[in-house]
């Protein structure tokens, strides 16, 4: 049987929620931290300990992140008190958030210069996955690292696939989500030019699930959007931090980025807008305030009035 120790957990957003749910039920001791209080609560719900400070998080030699962006990781770390303040060599910080290649490099050297190390592991799926248990977990770095948090990672996740070295873990994510977000812009501004012309939005998804359109993304938020549901699973401002981590990536690797420039300022768009706090595919708000029509398919009761 294995034993677990302690685990310091900061971040109960959507996914890190799940993932302390999934740790505390299979026998992990979790010691939470997050500015949210109603977070703090749902956590000590499933039997997890909220810690006050981030010294009560310091005391434990696992810790786990999963926040917005890499620059909140950073801060944590590098705070007065933060967690590589006093800490005894030999801790691991596991970095399930998703950032980007150059704050990944950065966060190692500080870790290993305080004497512990660094787990790169972003997340693919979504908050209903982590919440059965069922996420990807993607690890970038050295085998025997991955060994030690392994039968961790097993208690949240279905998948775990050793990426390739530090940093490569974080690329393909990068990689995963641009594409994803990229989908839904695409799809968003079909919905609302079909909207904008009088097409039936009745049909619409199940004739391009039919053909070379369909994607898991689609299969996941498409009817949702259609149905005005805007519900934050994967909220508009970590799409646009994303494709904006990717864009950034790409110019600094020399490939020209027109795709991914147009992705980001869509989002940026649908951001000024005010729909940050929206799911992703808010987006298509942004292409409903230039045609003037709302892409959405009537309620049932609305539909037989209509006949």
């Amino acid at each position: 049987m294995t034993t677990f120790e302690r685990v310091g957990f900061i971040g109960l957003g959507g996914m890190g929620r799940g993932l302390v749910k999934n740790l505390v039920a299979k026998g992990v001791a979790v010691t939470t931290y997050d500015l949210n209080p109603a977070a703090v609560a749902v956590a000590k719900s499933f039997g997890a300990t909220a810690a006050s400070n981030l010294q009560q998080i310091r005391d434990c030699r696992i810790i786990m992140i999963c926040v917005n962006e890499a620059e909140d990781v950073e801060a944590l770390m590098v705070s007065r008190d933060g967690l590589l303040a006093g800490q005894a060599p030999g801790f691991i910080i596991v970095d399930h958030t998703t950032g980007s290649p150059q704050m990944v490099a950065k966060l190692d050297r500080m870790v290993r210069a305080a004497g512990g190390r660094y787990a790169e592991a972003p997340m693919t799926r979504t908050p209903k996955h982590a919440d059965i248990g069922k996420v990807n977990v993607l690890f970038g770095g050295e085998g025997d690292l991955l060994d030690d948090l392994r039968s961790y990672f097993e208690l949240y996740a279905e998948n775990i696939f050793h990426i390739g070295p530090l940093g490569h873990a974080i690329r393909i994510k990068l990689i995963h989500n641009y594409i994803a977000f990229a989908n839904v812009a695409a799809w968003c501004e079909g919905f609302a030019l079909a909207a904008k012309d009088g097409l039936d939005l009745s049909q619409v998804i199940g004739i391009i699930s039919a053909a070379g359109a369909k994607s898991g993304m689609l299969d996941l938020y498409g009817q949702a959007t259609l149905d005005g549901d805007f519900t934050p699973l994967m909220s508009l401002a970590n799409a646009r931090k994303d494709v904006r981590y990717y864009a950034r990536w790409l110019e600094e690797a020399g490939l020209p980025g027109f795709m991914a420039d147009a992705v980001h300022q869509t989002y940026r768009q649908a951001a000024l807008l005010g729909h940050d706090g929206e799911s992703c595919t808010a987006v298509i708000k942004a292409y409903e305030a230039v045609t003037g029509v709302d892409a959405r398919i009537a309620p049932k009761d609305q539909q037989q009035e209509g006949k």
